[in-house]
């Protein structure tokens, strides 16, 4: 059950949090300040999907790699504490904040600042999920890349 578990709730949170991202630009840029704050103030109740989502691909992922850590498990384990981290300390709160400024039509400074500040942190979470879930695929001998390139061809 954890084999399925884990790459679905890995899916669900790097769709979820590309969609948060992919929206704010392109309403930032090209919406209507009624559409930015419609935005805005939505993206809290999709914290509802990501966060359990995420808990989840983290215990599973610790679950199936068990002691090991070496090797693309390794590079695993080594971004997971800093996509949860950002999550935590930066992107959730920053969600909030910016939903409630976009509620009292504050788009200030701050504002912005918060944005671009969630913007970039976001863009680190997507590069390093999707690195995770690059590895993830190799490990699991669905994705040829790399690690089968370097093999030695066999001698015939």
């Amino acid at each position: 059950m954890t084999k399925i578990i884990h790459p679905i709730a890995g899916t669900i949170g790097f769709v979820t949090i590309a969609i948060f991202w992919i929206t704010t630009v392109g309403f930032e840029l090209f919406g209507s300040m009624a559409q930015i704050v419609a935005v805005k103030s939505t993206i809290p109740y999709g914290l509802i999907l990501l966060i359990p989502a995420m808990a989840a691909v983290g215990v599973s992922g610790f679950r199936l790699a068990g002691k090991r850590r070496a090797g693309l498990l390794g590079a695993k384990a080594r971004r997971m504490p800093i996509i949860a981290a950002n999550g935590i300390l930066i992107l959730v709160p920053a969600a909030l904040f910016l939903a409630w400024k976009a509620k009292a039509g504050q788009f200030d400074g701050l504002f912005y600042a918060v944005q671009l500040l969630e913007l970039a942190v976001g863009a680190v979470n997507l590069t390093l999920m999707g690195l995770s879930m690059r590895d993830g695929l190799q490990y699991s001998g669905r994705l040829h890349g790399r690690a089968t390139q370097n093999r030695p061809e066999p001698q015939p």
